[in-house]
């Protein structure tokens, strides 16, 4: 007797035609791409707006996208679905270096720029600010112009209120620092970043895929741990739009699985700090 083995329909009830739907969403606003191994993100990821919205499965939150009633639940949705995770000091080191390539750069004389893409929810750069602002405090050199941007609204809003739960405010950030750059811990856990370091952080809502990027030319650009999930197409659009954000010798800052050997020629394996790399082209 021939046994056959059907498709196992999705956790949540979705059928194989709604976790494609979601994925293909997802891939068209953000280039992000959900494996086949990973689908069990969608549902739980969305679990909170299917409860929000009083439905059972995904299939009926696919069927309420597609009929166009609501033009930003597509918003909501990938904004449920991307990846927000942080912490404060997140690769301690790394960003240590960083102090060390902006103060080799502070010798071209020009105030030095830094973005910060795919920023989530502000702690990667609040934790620049904490140590550009300690560093003033203790040489009187200048902070550095520190731009951060992230495809969602949600956690661009998160990121300018710079304010976090007591789990958030406890992931890497020393008590020292605590104390020093947020108020709160009362009743409700919540810590706010304090006015003198939320100024130093500019924040703005940016896709990755659009052309448009933030204005003028920046001495380092951090993307870590975004370009994980990106197809090797959108990769080279990204890597092309970096290379013209920033300065000759500008230096790029991705996350500790990434690398650009292989995939570019636009930037090659820095000389003096392992895991940045330079942009190649005059």
């Amino acid at each position: 007797m021939t046994m056959t083995h059907p498709i196992a329909p999705a956790r949540a009830g979705a059928s194989p035609t709604a976790s494609t739907v979601l994925t293909a969403l997802m891939e068209a606003r953000t280039g992000q791409q959900i494996a086949s191994g990973r689908s069990w993100r969608l549902d739980t990821a969305l679990k909170p707006l299917l409860r929000e919205r009083g439905l059972g499965t995904l299939d009926q939150l696919v069927g309420q996208l597609l009929d166009g009633s609501d033009p930003g639940l597509g918003d909501r949705i990938v904004d449920a679905l991307l990846n927000g995770e942080t912490s404060f000091f997140r690769d301690g080191p790394y960003l240590d270096q960083v102090v060390d390539v902006v103060a080799a750069a502070e010798s071209a004389g020009h105030r030095i720029r830094i973005w910060s893409a795919g920023c989530s929810t502000g702690q990667e750069p609040l934790s620049l600010a904490m140590l550009f602002a300690e560093r003033f405090e203790a040489t009187g050199t200048p902070v550095p112009e520190i731009i951060a941007t992230d495809v969602s609204d949600q956690a661009i809003a998160r990121a300018r209120a710079g304010t976090y739960s007591q789990f958030e405010i406890q992931r890497g950030l020393p008590v020292r620092r605590m104390m020093r750059w947020f108020d709160g811990g009362g009743i409700d856990g919540q810590w706010t970043a304090r006015p003198e370091l939320l100024r130093l952080v500019t924040y703005r809502r940016q896709n990755l895929l659009a052309e448009t990027r933030p204005s003028g030319l920046f001495d380092l650009v951090l993307c870590r741990n975004v370009l994980l999930y990106l197809s090797a197409e959108i990769k080279m659009q990204v890597f092309g739009r970096f290379v013209r954000a920033l300065r000759p010798g500008g230096t790029l800052v991705l996350g500790a699985g990434e690398t650009v050997i292989g995939q570019t020629a636009l930037f090659g394996p820095s000389a003096r700090h392992r895991g940045f790399y330079t942009r190649q082209i005059r």
